[in-house]
């Protein structure tokens, strides 16, 4: 199910019956429904996935790919494109796969599929979205194109814009991206969701920012942790990571605990700026509370940060 619930990791065969229960205890109460599907495991693996849209005219193409790799609890929280493990030639093998997917079911609108990327170069499918996600960003900020915009004219019938050629030429003449989720949340904690008033909120300038967020806003208990999404576009994959993590540092959100200093450190590592990363990488780098907490700052620094926010400011070039 969505976020990895109901999911469980079997290396040994007498670990098998007891890992079916769980799981399928787990996806009955979530989901009501406990079938269960049993997939080999990728090890050391990348999560991509392609953005395909279908109309009624039988018009099917896709729009590059994702890089979801980065991810805590088997959720997204740094996403990119185009994804530094994806060459032009296997653009293509997994584009065409993920079209056939989408012709293969009559599908029309826009889809996700996702697969793992496995160091070798082979991918596995996992699943088909039948909506947009929420890194449909990156692909607007390569492509220059409005994904909702098409929805609408798809279901009204009228056909795609854009072929897959011209597709695929502005997706890769078309730089990098990467979004980070802003979440409510303690990193420090397992990540534990919060909640609470927002008693200060402005987002970053010179980036891409999807909120509804305001002053004296209310973060309830409920629904999904997330509060805003902040896109990065530049020239390069450098350029974008460096522009995402100062965006970050710019970004107030006080009154409740957030993954904002963490998202700052991750993108700011070594080892993701060269781009070597798996599903794996964030529990494996930061895999304790205290690997994860951000200091508090010192009383300069606070009355610096208290006196910047009342401070207006011009968008970064």
């Amino acid at each position: 199910g969505g976020g990895g619930r109901g999911m469980r990791r079997v290396a040994d065969e007498r670990e098998l019956d007891a890992a079916l229960a769980a799981a399928a205890s787990e996806a009955l109460a979530a989901f009501g429904d406990s079938r269960l599907l049993l997939e080999r495991e990728a090890v050391g693996a990348r999560h991509v996935e392609i953005q395909v849209f279908a109309d009624a005219h039988g018009n099917v193409v896709h729009l590059g790919e994702r890089d979801c790799s980065l991810q805590r609890r088997h959720q997204k929280i740094v996403e990119e494109a185009p994804s530094p493990a994806v060459s032009p030639a296997l653009r293509r093998t997994m584009g065409d796969a993920a079209v056939a997917v989408a012709r293969a079911v009559g599908y029309r609108g826009a889809g996700t599929v996702e697969f793992l990327l496995d160091p070798s170069g082979a991918f596995w499918f996992i699943e088909m979205n039948t909506r947009l996600q929420v890194e449909h960003a990156l692909t607007e900020e390569l492509v220059g194109v409005d994904l909702v915009e098409w929805q609408l004219r798809v279901a009204a019938g009228e056909p795609l814009p854009l072929a897959q050629g011209e597709l695929l030429a502005r997706f890769e003449a078309g730089g990098h991206a990467v979004e980070a989720r802003l979440c409510a949340e303690d990193p420090a904690v397992g990540f534990v969701p919060q909640s609470g008033r927002i008693v200060r909120w402005r987002a970053p300038m010179g980036v891409r920012v999807e909120a509804a967020l305001a002053d004296g806003a209310d973060v309830p208990q409920h629904y999904d942790s997330m509060l805003a999404k902040i896109v990065a576009h530049a020239p390069a994959r450098a350029a974008a990571l460096a522009r995402l993590a100062g965006a970050l540092d710019d970004t107030l959100c006080w009154g409740v605990t957030t993954n904002r200093a963490f998202l700052a450190r991750v993108l700011r590592d070594a080892d993701l700026v060269a781009g070597d990363v798996d599903t794996a990488f964030l529990a494996l780098r930061w895999s304790d509370d205290a690997s994860r907490a951000t200091p508090a700052p010192s009383w300069l620094e606070a009355v610096a940060a208290a006196s910047l926010a009342l401070v207006p400011r011009s968008p970064l070039p």
